[in-house]
C-alpha cells in the first residue's frame, strides 16, 4: 500500500512511488501501463487532466524499487516506435 504526502496545496506525492511517464493522451499512458504489467511491474495511473478542457497531464507511477526497470522498458518501447 502507499501513503500520500502533501508538500503544498496542489502537490501530492505518493511515498515509495516514482513518476516514470507523463502524457496528455490517456491511451499512451494505458499502453505503457499494460507493457509494464506484462513485465511484472505494477503501475498506477494518476489523471490530473481537467475533465472539461483536458488541460494537464496523466502520470504513471511505479514503486521506487521498480523505477529503473520501468524506465528501461519505456525507453526501449519508445525507440521501437
Amino acid at each position: 500500500m502507499f501513503s500520500l504526502l502533501t508538500t503544498s496545496p496542489n502537490t501530492v506525492i505518493m511515498e515509495g512511488w516514482v513518476c516514470v511517464y507523463t502524457s496528455i493522451q490517456l491511451h499512451k499512458v494505458e499502453m505503457i501501463r499494460g507493457i509494464l504489467d506484462e513485465n511484472g511491474i505494477t503501475a498506477i495511473v494518476v489523471n490530473k487532466q481537467d475533465s472539461v478542457y483536458l488541460i494537464g497531464e496523466i502520470e504513471l507511477f511505479v514503486s521506487y524499487d521498480d523505477a529503473f526497470n520501468a524506465n528501461q522498458i519505456i525507453n526501449s518501447n519508445e525507440k521501437s516506435e
